[in-house]
């Protein structure tokens, strides 16, 4: 893929570039500001743009960022990384868009495995969610009187995890070691305990189905 790189760090930039052309990508920009990388995606074409979230011009450029990059090409994949899970990072993300986006910590991609699945997920169209941020969702917290969530089996719990990591039914698949038609049975189950609608066909809209509801019930980062 052609990658371009925006991040204030230049230890953690140098880094990314090793760690990308290490899976093979070809990294035609490595900038330290928002401004700096729009100019790249102006006249190169790039398979995905990869972002800090608070860098330079903005607390949050990183968003600014990517919300104009999104504006001005819209097939470009996006992947915000950041030293912290945080939901509202996550429904900032998910307002640019819900596809060919992806939002991960970024001590969780420092490896060259991670790094290109999920490069491959977002230009495959998919949205890549950080699993501890999808974790933290999914856990009822005390005393919130929905007990929807707390009626799923444990092994549903595992398939909305997933889920909310942007996880399509595959994934969900190899990831817990089941057969994709024993997935769709689950979430089914799933939609039909949460009383979420029946007809998310479409990958993207499915797993904002699951955020959205998740969101009304955890809202703190």
């Amino acid at each position: 893929m052609r990658v371009a790189i925006a991040e204030d760090g230049a230890l953690f930039r140098e880094g990314l570039v090793l760690l990308l052309e290490a899976a093979g990508h070809e990294v035609v920009g490595c900038v330290a500001d928002g401004d700096a990388l729009l100019a790249i995606a102006a006249t190169e074409a790039l398979d995905v743009a990869v972002l800090d979230i608070r860098m330079p011009p903005e607390p949050d450029g990183g968003l600014v960022t990517a919300e104009r990059i999104r504006a001005l090409s819209p097939d470009t994949g996006l992947l915000l990384l950041s030293h912290y899970a945080e939901t509202h990072y996550l429904m900032r993300v998910l307002e640019i868009g819900a596809e060919r986006i992806g939002y991960r910590l970024k001590e969780q991609i420092a490896g060259v495995q991670v790094l290109a699945d999920t490069l491959n997920r977002i230009a495959a169209g998919e949205i890549v969610i950080e699993p501890v941020l999808a974790k933290r969702l999914v856990q009822a917290p005390a005393g919130d009187g929905d007990n929807r969530v707390s009626s799923l089996t444990e092994r549903e719990l595992d398939v909305l995890r997933l889920m909310a990591e942007g996880r399509a039914n595959n994934g969900i698949a190899k990831e817990l070691f089941l057969s994709t038609k024993a997935v769709e049975k689950h979430i089914a189950a799933i939609f039909g305990k949460l009383d979420l609608p029946g007809n998310q066909t479409l990958h993207h809209r499915r797993v904002l189905a699951v955020l959205a509801y998740l969101r009304t019930r955890r809202v703190d980062g």
